[in-house]
């Protein structure tokens, strides 16, 4: 992220104006995929690479504001009939609402914001861009009255709201709460967390990215969510107590295996799984034990991969790469259908990966896949 080209577009932009700047991470997740609608756990880390946003008051009742990567710009109105049409452009609108909807006096600014989050490629450019702004608009109408819970939730319901994505929590927590050096294991129903520290030594994480977009906001997304309320419902008949698949176990899902469709079946039964590797992990974490780590990842491809169903040919390939090369844990990461893997690989085997992985790929599809090394980092948070 580069602040020196932020300040110098704002400028450009706005009569040579300067305003506040203000920025917030994408996101890793190390394990708990597809669990945090479930009221699962998840296991995210805020990384180095996010979204840089200045703003400053315009004294009107407008937004002005200029995407310094697409090179487009945008005005609206701040009332509930002023979304605008512009993709980009409605994740800033949806912010400002919720703000308002909150009793926040959000007044006319002009922005301008860039991010090297990778977009599509499952580190969450969308929830460090909601992040961003809901922190900046607290501090600059609000006092920074309101807590980072409901920070994360603004972000949440922009995209419900606004964009027309059914999303939970994790992404929108980890990129107001992440922390350098730790990974944060949050309970998606009770909201608690758990700072683990991640310092992998010998090892490095690093992300490969297939270059295949994913659409989450395609049907795909929300109808595994609805599969899974669906086997909820029917296990609810027999145990009243169940509130979501995380409070299911293998034995109520297979008592009720004849009454759920068989597609709801194989969806439940990842979830269910992927649970119990989360409390796997947190347990080799207290450890230092990067080999199950690693050995959870595996699993948990292979179950987004054949139950939950949301890979697609290209990860699968770079998983086989991975497992082929002795990296330590692969799987893809995101929601999805495109994007990247995870992988937790020796020092010493790192090169070879790579090199290896990326000419594979390379002769299968005719094109690199994108490499990008890791580095834990801090949460949303003002720079200037």
């Amino acid at each position: 992220m580069n602040l020196e080209t932020v300040r110098s577009e704002f400028k450009k932009h706005f009569d040579n104006a300067e305003g506040f700047v203000y920025a917030s991470p994408g996101r890793i997740n190390l394990i708990g995929e597809h669990t945090d609608y479930n009221g699962g756990f998840v296991f995210p880390g805020a990384i180095d690479k996010g979204i840089i946003a200045e703003i400053k008051l315009n004294g009107t009742d407008k937004v002005r504001a200029y995407s310094i990567d697409l090179k487009d710009s945008v005005e609206f109105g701040l009332n509930e009939e002023d979304l605008p049409t512009q993709g980009w452009a409605k994740f800033l609108f949806g912010v400002c609402r919720e703000m308002i909807k909150r009793g926040v006096e959000v007044k006319g600014f002009d922005t301008a914001f860039a991010g090297d989050v990778p977009l599509g490629a499952g580190m969450s450019s969308s929830a460090a861009i909601e992040s961003t702004y809901a922190f900046a608009l607290n501090e600059l109408f609000a006092d920074s009255k309101i807590d980072k819970f409901e920070l994360a939730k603004i972000g949440q319901a922009t995209e419900h709201n606004y964009v027309g994505v059914n999303c939970g929590i994790m992404d929108q927590f980890a990129s107001i709460f992440g922390k350098e050096g730790h990974l944060i294991r949050l309970d998606t129903r009770s909201m608690e967390y758990q700072y683990f520290p991640f310092d992998p030594k010998g090892y490095k994480v690093v992300l490969l990215d297939s270059v295949v977009k994913h659409e989450l906001a395609s049907s795909a997304y929300n109808k595994r969510r609805k599969s899974c309320e669906n086997a909820v419902a029917i296990i609810q008949k027999k145990h009243p107590h169940v509130e979501f698949l995380r409070d299911c176990t293998m034995e109520m899902l297979n008592e009720s295996k004849n009454e759920i469709d068989p597609e709801d079946y194989l969806r439940a039964e990842y979830v269910i799984e992927e649970t119990q590797r989360v409390l796997d992990v947190s347990d080799a974490l207290e450890l230092g034990d990067y080999e199950t780590v690693g050995k959870k990842m595996y699993e948990t491809h292979h179950g987004l991969s054949k139950l939950y169903e949301v890979s697609c040919e290209e990860l699968d390939f770079l998983n086989d790469c991975a497992k082929k090369c002795g990296v330590t844990g692969s799987r893809l990461m995101g929601g999805g259908f495109g994007g990247c893997t995870i992988n937790i690989v020796k020092e010493e085997l790192y090169d070879n990966f790579i090199e290896t992985t990326v000419k594979a790929f390379k002769e299968k599809y005719e094109r690199n896949p994108k490499v990008y090394d890791v580095v834990i980092s801090d949460g949303a948070r003002r720079l200037a």
